[in-house]
């Protein structure tokens, strides 16, 4: 890797956001009124599913113990969309160290950070396509495909602990996603759990975000706070999420915004569009963002369970209220949309 000693390590989101605030003020951006920021009406705790009896391969409790669980696990997927879980078998320890080596990585110069390929050139900051201050996000992460991380060619900056650690915890967030799509999976339609779901998913197929969100000092956009990440929905089938204590992280319950209140210990876990779609609507993905903190960093962890880009997505039961199409198909037109408007359209572009 080029060296870059001495060179700033954050990323130029204050010319970002003044640039696109400037553009909206002489009339060439304009806002979405849908994404505008909304103070949360309080901070919730979601459902907390102790999953211990799932991972420990089925002999950490009785069958009447796991099936209390997986009934657990789908009534929140169900109501909330989200859920919390502990005895989740990823090491308190591994998580520690994930965010040491985070801090380590985003501390390296900027210009290393972009422009040197560190972990498959999978650096991103802010948002490319935003044309407004309210479609930013104050935020950079590193969107790391799992295929990358494993293989040997990947550069991880000379940080060799933040490749071991990172392999570790990608292994070990996969494994627990893995159980709780089958779960999921098995209570709509029994016998689908299979090994193999989600069809064309393996630990090649998904991908391990780093994310780091600096502090956003007092915006002077009238509309108030900066996004750290603007509202959204996940194109995977489930993601497992690592907040740290800093907070930030809400998602829409009952057409209003809560915020989630970190639980030391407990990872965070959400239904993705793909699940949306494969349960017939059941199962919810729900509308989420992270809103920025003016004095703190936050650091969080995410992994995409995701299959590859020709699987099918298929559905529990027929007749479905989409068409058949494929994850790839799904990526392409998330990224035709948001290009062509500057939003997500998602699941209503599938709808028959």
């Amino acid at each position: 890797m080029p060296a870059f000693a001495g060179g700033a390590a954050e990323p130029p989101l204050a010319d970002s956001y003044n640039a696109l605030l400037f553009r909206r003020c002489c009339g060439g951006g304009v806002d979405d009124d849908g994404a505008r920021a909304a103070a949360p009406v309080a901070e919730c705790e979601l459902p907390m599913i102790d999953v211990a009896c799932l991972m420990s391969g089925g002999g950490g409790g009785s069958e009447a113990e796991r099936a209390a669980c997986a009934a657990a696990i789908a009534r929140a997927s169900e109501e909330w969309g989200f859920f919390q879980v502990r005895n989740h078998g990823v090491a308190p320890e591994l998580l520690d160290a994930m965010r040491r080596e985070q801090a380590r990585l985003f501390r390296l110069p900027f210009e290393a950070k972009a422009s040197a390929g560190l972990l498959g050139g999978s650096y991103r900051w802010g948002t490319p396509t935003a044309t407004s201050p309210r479609q930013l996000s104050w935020s950079e992460a590193f969107h790391v495909p799992l295929a990358a991380v494993s293989g040997d060619a990947c550069d991880f900056g000379g940080l060799t602990t933040l490749r071991d650690v990172t392999r570790e915890v990608a292994g070990a967030m996969s494994k627990l996603a893995g159980t709780l799509a089958r779960v999921l999976a098995e209570a709509l339609r029994p016998g689908a759990a299979g090994e193999r779901f989600p069809e064309g998913c393996d630990e090649t197929t998904c991908f391990l975000r780093l994310n780091r969100y600096p502090p956003c000092p007092a915006s002077p956009d009238p509309d108030g706070a900066a996004f750290g990440l603007v509202p959204h929905t996940d194109s995977d089938f489930l993601t497992v999420l690592c907040q740290d204590h800093v907070g930030g992280l809400q998602l829409m319950k009952g057409a209003r915004w809560v915020a989630v209140k970190p639980i030391p210990g407990a990872l965070i876990v959400n239904v993705g569009d793909l699940f949306q779609a494969w349960s017939n609507n059941r199962y919810k993905s729900v509308e989420h963002k992270v809103m920025t903190n003016a004095t703190t960093e936050r650091y969080s962890v995410a992994f995409f369970l995701c299959p590859s880009h020709d699987s099918p997505i298929g559905a529990c039961a027929e007749p479905s209220p989409y068409r058949t199409f494929t994850f790839g198909e799904y990526r392409r037109m998330v990224q035709e949309d948001v290009k062509r408007t500057g939003n997500k359209i998602g699941l209503p572009n599938f709808l028959v």
